[in-house]
């Protein structure tokens, strides 16, 4: 080979190897230049460690229930752990079968897919994106470009998987995976997904399941086992097959699940649905204000929807649904007694602008108002029949009516308020704010207030045993008369039964409820006393100190109301009502936590008297029925309250553990029972305790028990026992000299 050939082999040889390694070279360059961000920034260190993703902050129970959640994405993260095998499997077989021997990018699978898709056009071949790209994408998503810019998009995906890989470890990888897919039906994630579709957790899914959920990864709404159940099942049996192909069924198996339908608890996690909606809502409230007031480390507030804070509470959850059973049970027998009791007639007879006002407070009214329609035109739209939902306690129900009708129809709903708390801690244990929250968003704990009736006589008869009185001490049963400044005429109420005369005992005098005896107390120590006790004892609704407040004319919270009659049973100390014990961060790392405030009310033997003189209601007076009807024999200190027209019925029954509070009434005072019999706390109220009370008692994980209030130690400065007071008494007479 002469000079001139050899030298023409070289230079077509260096045009070869040139035109071979100058693409490979440069493709490298172009890897390097977008790796040192060049063509856009990459996540840094920082963002790798701690990828941002929206999570819901959860509610928590007492006993590690997830009561709720607030969220922009219904997304709770979960760990490795704690996932299904059958998921992990499932997932591998689906999406990324090389997923433990590759580094972030599966080579082999990208150049199967290009052979496949680009020489031999099978579009069924598969995507070449491995889970860790597919994390990659989720955790930074693309931004939308087109041409060159998806290149540059893809090659950053690879970037950021390898680096990734770097950082985490496979289990770690897969979790964050499962927790940042979208499953549909507003769940975000697979701790939402497996509480969305099957109310469980990922550990315990089953792999017919499992199989659903990975299956669902492919297209969320197409392969929806609620709206598209046979494409659902179709797909289901693809992520079996797959997971057969690979060994992780058997053939036998594979025949055996892939026969099987989807069954489904489909559960939509929404703040209308679940336990606690009204304890939820007053609680975001709050939240919120405490996000505004708190800050991360990066300086900017907390946000409640996408932050995962984790909150936790003082609510039971068993406890939490026996009160909302207990509700439904009583006010579904007491609805249908106070329709047949009306029936025929009309609540609001004499009270016609109930149904006006209710009317231009509704959203269809103010909606009509905005189009400009005229009164009259108004007025035509609410008297004509439309479809609607109505709220009843047998379910929803379908029907034809119109807006006004729908309106007489809900004025008539009973409403009630719950809530239950432990006196010596001050934990809430159950908030039941109402009715089925769709349909009734107003809180009966917390934020609405109702006169309370006798349930406030308590706060008098405190100042009487402050002030050394006996509960055998001894009142006449007759009118009393208190002057008021001119021109008030004096105040001389009278008695619910009408019956006077003879002496009463204070005990017997609060377990009747005898407002004569009331009056006769009020006109020893005057209004201002009586307020000044209920202060003490948590009550900080404004209270005008008139006379009459000993009857029960002063609005308040059935939340105070509760809080204060933990006094009596926490040897006089207040303790504030408390729900929230602290606030965790996604890390888990503790923002805040809660201790509740205690203050010294009344004295320890001030405290125990009024527990003895308010049982004498449960013994043989208005709380009576606790005993014949539903067979409580425990030591039960209680008070029932029924304000005028039986407009509110009030229970307060208290144990030496648990004391707990019921009002039951309609939306307006103008709609109530017309007899006292029917409409007195002691039926309207005192049922939804008691049944409340009997599955607290038959579970015995709580540890409630039935033993009695304990006494005081020191020696008391007055005798509790009627029998031998009457003979002290007697004695005090015989000893008297008459001058």
């Amino acid at each position: 080979m002469n000079k001139a050939t050899n030298k023409k082999t070289k230079k077509y040889l260096l045009i070869f190897w040139a035109l071979v390694l100058l693409p490979i070279v440069s493709f490298v360059m172009f890897i390097a230049a977008i790796s040192a961000g060049w063509f856009g920034a990459l996540p840094s260190f920082e963002e790798l460690e701690n990828p941002k993703s929206n999570l819901a902050s959860e509610i928590i129970t007492s006993d590690q229930e997830v009561l709720g959640k607030y969220y922009i994405e219904n997304r709770s993260n979960v760990r490795y752990e704690n996932l299904s095998p059958h998921l992990i499997n499932a997932l591998k077989a689906t999406e990324d079968i090389r997923f433990e021997e590759h580094s972030g990018v599966d080579l082999r699978g990208l150049f199967r897919v290009i052979f496949k898709t680009i020489f031999l056009r099978q579009e069924s071949s598969g995507g070449g994106s491995t889970i860790t790209q597919q994390l990659a994408k989720n955790l930074f998503p693309r931004e939308k470009i087109s041409g060159t810019g998806i290149v540059i998009r893809k090659i950053k995906e690879w970037i950021i998987a390898v680096r990734l890989e770097r950082n985490y470890t496979k289990e770690e990888i897969l979790a964050m995976y499962l927790n940042t897919v979208e499953f549909g039906s507003n769940a975000f994630g697979i701790k939402s997904a497996a509480r969305t579709f099957f109310n469980t957790s990922p550990a315990e899914l089953s792999l017919q399941d499992a199989a659903v959920l990975i299956g669902l990864l492919k297209a969320p709404t197409h392969f929806s086992p609620v709206s598209n159940p046979d494409n659902s099942i179709d797909r289901r049996n693809v992520v079996l097959f797959q997971m057969k192909k690979y060994n992780y069924l058997t053939q036998q198996e594979f025949d055996s699940l892939k026969a099987l339908p989807v069954e489904l608890d489909y559960q939509v996690e929404d703040h209308n649905y679940g336990m606690a909606t009204h304890f939820r809502e007053v609680l975001r409230g709050e939240l919120l204000k405490w996000c505004k007031e708190h800050t991360k480390a990066d300086g900017t507030p907390y946000n409640l929807y996408s932050d995962g804070l984790k909150i936790y509470t003082t609510i039971n959850s068993h406890m939490q649904r026996y009160a909302e059973e207990a509700m439904r049970e009583h006010l579904t027998e007491l609805q249908k007694l106070f329709n047949v009791h009306w029936k025929g007639r009309d609540p609001w007879e004499l009270h016609k602008e109930i149904l006006t006002d209710a009317m231009k407070r509704s959203d269809r009214y103010i909606a009509l108002k905005e189009a400009k329609a005229s009164e009259k035109e108004i007025k035509k739209q609410f008297n004509k029949k439309v479809r609607m939902k109505l709220f009843s306690w047998k379910g929803d129900v379908d029907t034809l009516m119109t807006p006004m009708d729908s309106i007489k129809y809900y004025k008539k709903i009973l409403q009630s308020g719950f809530m239950s708390m432990e006196p010596h801690t001050g934990f809430v244990r159950a908030w039941v704010g109402g009715l089925d929250y769709r349909y009734f968003k107003y809180d009966h704990v917390k934020m609405g207030t109702r006169q309370v009736g006798s349930t406030f006589k308590p706060f008098l008869y405190t100042v009487a045993m402050q002030e050394g009185y006996s509960p055998c001490y001894k009142v006449p049963n007759v009118r009393v008369t208190i002057p008021l400044p001119p021109p008030q005429e004096p105040w001389s109420p009278e008695n619910a039964d009408g019956k006077y005369g003879g002496m009463l005992t204070l005990k017997y005098a609060l377990a009747e409820s005898v407002n004569c005896v009331s009056a006769f107390l009020m006109k020893q120590f005057g209004p201002q006393a009586m307020i000044d006790v209920a202060r003490k004892m948590g009550i900080t609704t404004p209270i005008d100190a008139v006379p009459s407040i000993c009857l029960g004319t002063a609005d308040v919270s059935l939340y105070e109301m509760v809080g204060a009659y933990c006094t009596f049973a926490n040897k006089g100390v207040w303790t504030e009502p408390t729900y929230v014990t602290r606030i965790e961060d996604k890390f888990g790392n503790i923002l805040q936590e809660f201790v509740p405030r205690k203050v010294e009310a009344i004295s320890e033997e001030t405290a125990y008297l009024m527990l003895n003189v308010m049982e004498g209601a449960s013994l043989y007076g208005t709380s009576v029925r606790l005993r014949f009807k539903y067979n409580f024999t425990n030591p039960i200190a209680a008070k029932t309250g029924t304000t005028q027209n039986q407009s509110d019925g009030w229970f307060m029954g208290l144990t030496p553990e648990l004391v707990s509070g019921v009002w039951t009434g309609c939306e307006d005072r103008s709609v109530h029972f017309r007899t006292l019999e029917l409409g007195q706390g002691a039926n309207t109220a005192l049922p939804e305790w008691a049944l409340f009370m009997q599955k607290v008692y038959a579970d015995t994980t709580l540890h409630y028990s039935k033993g009695g209030f304990e006494r005081p130690l020191e020696p008391l400065h007055v005798e509790i026992d009627c029998a031998k007071y009457d003979q002290q008494d007697k004695r005090k007479n015989d000893n008297k000299i008459d001058f």
